[in-house]
């Protein structure tokens, strides 16, 4: 469970009142927070080496690997943020910072997700929608969003609508996780996918501008595939995928993101 606001307030109520429903239905379960707060993570300067070399080089990593690690160690993930003039606030962002370069490089295809908000008054749904957003664009498989207008500031109590709201996804989220199962991507995830996967092969080891990225896509079970060996994807989105996959292919031939050497 992530916590990407500043303090433990109304958002954080509705993801424990969802970890206790959760422990309802599974008693074994377990549960670890990692408040962002705490990690101290500096704001992203910028630097683009997550995209040139990867994201070991990052002066940032020895945080953000232990969050990487902490996902992919994990079944399923709560992710709870404040709503800032219908965005995500400053903490929530500046982790999606230090991630972005996972939209060129998706890693996360088994994981799923629950991002919750909670705002004082309208901008709830555009603040989840970004992030449910970005998730799918870094491989998440599937993501639930609870955003709940608290009209209040520090003085928040749920109502018996948003417990039971709480209660049905809890439900639904631990059907899914235990279920194992993968979701196949929209239609909408497999364009910027395959639009990578074939505009890399101008940034692959020999070129001008060899990056991280050619090296990712390369990869055998990448370079053949709409999407990643996990998911399954139904004829027609093939079609579909390997349609963006010329066009980036061809667009690679064209365009060339250049850095300084």
């Amino acid at each position: 469970m992530f916590n990407g606001s500043p303090h433990k307030g109304n958002t954080w109520q509705l993801v424990k009142l969802i970890q206790e429903n959760l422990e309802g239905i599974s008693p074994e379960s377990a549960f670890e927070e990692i408040q962002l707060t705490d990690l101290q993570l500096p704001f992203c300067t910028g630097c683009s080496i997550c995209f040139r070399k990867g994201h070991e080089y990052c002066p940032h990593n020895k945080i953000m690997e232990k969050i990487i690690d902490k996902i992919d160690e994990s079944d399923g993930m709560i992710f709870a943020m404040t709503t800032f003039y219908m965005q995500p606030n400053a903490l929530t962002k500046n982790l999606i910072d230090h991630l972005s370069y996972m939209v060129h490089r998706p890693h996360f295809f088994k994981n799923k997700a629950i991002v919750v908000t909670t705002v004082g008054g309208v901008g709830g749904n555009s603040a989840a929608n970004y992030l449910v957003g970005f998730l799918k664009g870094i491989g998440f498989n599937y993501c639930y969003k609870l955003s709940v207008a608290s009209y209040s500031w520090n003085n928040y109590m749920p109502d018996d609508k948003t417990k039971i709201k709480c209660k049905m996804l809890a439900e639904r989220f631990h059907k899914d996780v235990s279920s194992k199962k993968t979701h196949t991507p929209s239609l909408g995830v497999l364009i910027p996918y395959n639009l990578f996967r074939g505009m890399s092969l101008g940034y692959v080891k020999g070129t001008e501008y060899e990056t991280e990225d050619g090296v990712y896509w390369i990869n055998q079970s990448r370079s053949k595939s709409t999407y990643d060996p996990l998911v399954t994807v139904p004829f027609y989105k093939k079609i579909f995928g390997n349609l963006f996959y010329v066009i980036g292919k061809t667009a690679s031939k064209f365009i060339t993101v250049k850095y300084k050497k």
